[in-house]
């Protein structure tokens, strides 16, 4: 009975922590009406709530930019990298440039980048 004294204070820490993240979402809900009153410094009146949910053409662009930031990431080191171990490295580099090129590639022929 011992052995299950941890899976218990597991469970419970669990079932605390989904109650208190219940309560700090129903207390700190935003309502949903428009809003009333003027953003500070802007002059214009909103045309959506602040809140609202971006249309889902933005993501295929969106996981475009981070598979090439991402990418960058690996370049950073591959330089310092090509000076010891030298053409493999470069081939490595083309071959995973070339990956990543098809990729955009078939995401622009599936319609990916449309915008309307």
């Amino acid at each position: 009975m011992a052995g299950y004294a941890g899976l218990a204070a597991l469970l419970l820490t669990v079932i605390v922590c989904v109650a208190a993240a219940q309560l700090v979402s129903r207390s700190t809900a935003v309502d949903s009406k428009a809003l009333l009153s003027l953003p500070f410094l802007s002059g214009s009146m909103p045309h959506e709530h602040a809140l609202s949910r971006f249309h889902a053409r933005w993501y295929p662009m969106t996981l475009v930019f981070l598979a090439f930031d991402v990418e960058m990431l690996f370049m950073y080191p591959w330089v310092e990298v090509v000076a010891t171990v030298g053409l493999s490295a470069v081939v490595e580099m083309f071959i995973f440039l070339g990956v990543l090129l098809i990729a955009v590639v078939w995401a622009w022929r599936e319609g990916a980048f449309r915008w309307v």
